[in-house]
């Protein structure tokens, strides 16, 4: 277990608590900014497709969804705070369930990481199509195209990066991470005004047999609670912790609902899995969107995988005499590998986000974390309004969980 600083009194030992925090952080501007490009990722390029399966009410689902994922984030707060020698969160898993626990939470959030980084090889890949439809290469007589060498393509213009085992070089990306999800929301929107596009698409109020692929699709753009507790020791006030947080998810959520409703708007029934996709190549705000979400996975692939490389080399380097830049190097070439053949296999991005969403999410941010803190908090022992309201987020995240898991490995296997 983890060896905690204040014995038995949680949350009244002052110096305890100034000894396991530091005096010095981020503002609360700063911070806000963080946390919003945490949870504003790529699960926005589907929110237009996520709409179209479930029709316009869906998007209640959406506003729910992002206001029980915010108290989940407001939980894990408060398990931090009943130890503050709680760093992260397998060490919140450790805290409530042991050490067994923790493995499994780790793993957990390793699987989401390498999954988000099969999404961006896929983004990239059908990014690509959609730039050169007729590029064919001839290899040793095998004729490659299409999404395979799209894919293939991806994974050696990203190689050089993946295998960098410092990424101050690639900090800058988190930084601009939100203002690059906003420059694709308002050139969709640019173009559907301008572009000759307009919002004249076909819409339907509600599909009931979209809804659960729908629902995977709303809850895999909030899955950015593995890094809350990063963001709330960083923080200078963590006091403000709770009204940064507020301000950030309203902000994701108006960008979730925009990019929902335009791209909706536009496309109708007829939208594809990325927004991106549908966007006619002639509009000066459509190469935009186009090319910026072209960047996006090369840039970030190696922030979303350096995590799992690092876990896996931590295993192959306990072995002092093993050479590390050997075992880093293949470690990382096998991750892209598999990262690449998985995208090539399976090369449908909405199918994989739904996976995501109604697995790892459901389970990293909706169960654990209300788990976790009756678990640590004893809340559970009495009933109260609070009390009911956890209750209700587990029974919507295990129902969602079990309806999303079902209907997206359904989806995919009848796609393949």
């Amino acid at each position: 277990m983890i060896q905690s600083c204040i014995p038995s009194q949680l949350k009244t030992d002052v110096e305890s608590r100034l000894q396991c925090t530091d005096t010095t952080g981020t503002g609360f501007i700063r911070t806000c900014y963080i946390a919003i490009s945490a949870f504003l990722g790529i699960g926005m390029l589907t929110l237009p497709y996520a709409v179209a399966r479930g029709g316009w009410l869906a998007l209640i689902v959406l506003v729910v969804t992002a206001y029980m994922s915010f108290c989940t984030a407001i939980l894990i707060k408060r398990c931090m705070e009943a130890d503050p020698c709680v760093r992260s969160y397998q060490d919140i898993a450790e805290l409530a369930f042991g050490r067994g626990i923790r493995l499994i939470v780790h793993v957990l959030i390793n699987l989401e990481l390498f999954l988000v980084a099969v999404g961006l090889l896929i983004i990239e890949g059908d990014t690509l199509q959609k730039l050169f439809p007729d590029f064919v290469i001839n290899l040793w007589g095998l004729r490659l195209g299409g999404e395979l060498l799209s894919v293939v393509v991806t994974a050696l213009v990203i190689l050089p990066s993946a295998l960098l085992t410092d990424l101050g070089a690639l900090s800058y990306v988190f930084a601009v991470g939100a203002a690059s999800i906003i420059i694709i929301v308002v050139s969709v929107l640019f173009t559907g005004v301008s572009g000759g596009v307009g919002f004249d698409g076909k819409s339907e109020m509600l599909i009931i047999s979209g809804l659960p692929t729908s629902i995977a699709l709303f809850i895999a753009c909030f899955g950015g609670h593995p890094v809350v507790p990063t963001v709330y020791l960083s923080m200078k006030n963590k006091h403000q912790f709770k009204m940064m947080m507020l301000i950030s998810f309203l902000f994701n959520n108006i960008i979730y609902i925009s990019i929902g409703v335009v791209g909706y708007l536009m496309y109708g029934s007829n939208v594809e899995s990325q927004i991106t996709l549908n966007l006619p190549m002639g509009e000066l705000s459509s190469k935009l969107a186009i090319y910026t979400t072209l960047a996006i996975p090369v840039c970030r692939y190696s922030l979303v995988m350096t995590p799992v490389a690092t876990s896996i080399e931590t295993i192959g380097l306990m072995n002092k005499n093993g050479d590390r830049r050997s075992v880093r190097i293949l470690t990382r070439i096998s991750l892209l590998i598999s990262a690449a053949v998985t995208a090539c296999v399976f090369p449908y991005f909405e199918s994989l986000m739904a996976v995501v969403g109604s697995i790892c999410v459901v389970l990293a941010s909706f169960l654990l974390p209300c788990c976790c803190y009756l678990k640590i908090s004893g809340a559970y022992r009495k009933w109260s309004y609070e009390l009911v309201g956890i209750i209700g987020i587990i029974i919507f995240g295990t129902m969602t969980g079990i309806v999303g898991t079902y209907a997206s490995v359904t989806d995919l296997v009848r796609k393949i």
